[in-house]
């Protein structure tokens, strides 16, 4: 079945308690108003009121636990997508490795649903650890079918061309040309029972980000052919390779990288490239970039559909609330560099 019911999951919306200790082996230079009412959530846990895909607090009239579910966009990411449409409305993004060296990106859109986003691209089944922890529904140009019969088997709901709110920009060249509305999209899968997803990321409080060390620029390689480059300027991360349109630049308070197994998904693409799997599972090192500090610590993630739970030596490592960017970047072929 190519797309599946949406269902309220038992998922746990607590603070998340983590575990371990971790280091990186990157070099240290070179290579508003009053607190919100609380409401109910998923398995009658009762949390703040604020939003899942940020940790920030929900303002004015809005509530946390919307009637469509977390939306995911599979988003070009090659000088072909420029310029990229929507990824300054998303709450967060997650870039991952996929074939040829170059990477894709999953904005997730919760908060705010935008309307016009792309290009539309295809899903991988790295994308099955990315997304399940909050039952998102993927917005994809499709994929391999033995990458389908994955995403299917693991019930993750799904819609691609053809479907509401698809269309094609005359304007570009294919296939690079898909875009959506995503309000109409978004519409097809109307929960009747608005239910807050979990949290995403171990979200925290400014004030208990560790000091950790100055870190003003980085680079996060995910293969010789491909790096995203950060520079802390103006209380935001700037990426200054981007292919975002003017104005419509992800808004990134803090960068959060993921030291990763990469597998071999088992098929090739049209020019032969054999395509990969992130394993987003276990543990690894972990390195977050906020207000020109970097903390390192230790990821950990039970299973695929496992909340991502991060620690250092002292304990419990949590994110400041507000726009994350998670670079998966491979351990091996994979680099990170920063500087102050």
């Amino acid at each position: 079945m190519r797309r599946r019911t949406v269902t309220a999951a038992a998922l746990l919306a607590t603070t998340l308690v983590l575990a371990g200790c971790g280091s990186n082996d990157a070099p240290e230079n070179g290579d508003g108003g009053d607190a919100p009412d609380a409401q109910n959530v998923a398995a009658s846990t009762t949390v703040k009121s604020t939003w899942p895909m940020t940790g920030l607090p929900v303002t004015g009239d809005e509530e946390a636990a919307q009637k469509h579910p977390v939306m995911v966009l599979k988003m070009d990411n090659t000088a072909a997508s420029a310029p990229q449409q929507g990824l300054g409305s998303a709450d967060m993004v997650v870039e991952e490795l996929v074939e040829g060296g170059m990477t894709r990106l999953a904005a997730f859109y919760y908060s705010k649903i935008p309307g016009d986003v792309g290009p539309v691209r295809s899903m991988r089944a790295s994308d099955i650890g990315i997304v399940s922890p909050v039952e998102a529904t993927v917005v994809t140009s499709g994929a391999a079918q033995v990458t389908i019969n994955r995403i299917d088997g693991a019930g993750i709901n799904w819609y691609t061309e053809g479907d509401k709110g698809f269309y094609r920009d005359s304007g570009r060249a294919a296939p690079y040309n898909l875009f959506t509305d995503m309000s109409e999209t978004a519409s097809l899968v109307d929960q009747e029972d608005a239910e807050r997803p979990a949290d995403y990321l171990p979200w925290g409080d400014e004030k208990d980000f560790p000091q950790g060390q100055p870190a003003r620029t980085l680079a996060a390689s995910f293969s010789g052919g491909h790096t995203t480059n950060w520079t802390y300027r103006g209380g935001k991360y700037v990426n200054e390779n981007t292919y975002a349109g003017t104005g419509d630049e992800f808004p990134a308070d803090t960068v959060l990288v993921l030291r990763v197994k990469v597998g071999d998904a088992g098929y090739r693409d049209p020019a032969g490239n054999p395509v990969p799997e992130t394993q987003f599972t276990g543990k690894g090192q972990a390195m977050i970039f906020h207000d020109g500090r970097l903390v390192r610590g230790q990821w950990t993630k039970d299973s695929l559909g496992s909340s991502l739970k991060l620690s250092t030596e002292a304990g419990e490592l949590t994110v400041p609330a507000g726009h994350t960017w998670i670079e998966l970047v491979p351990q091996d072929g994979g680099s990170v560099r920063f500087a102050k």
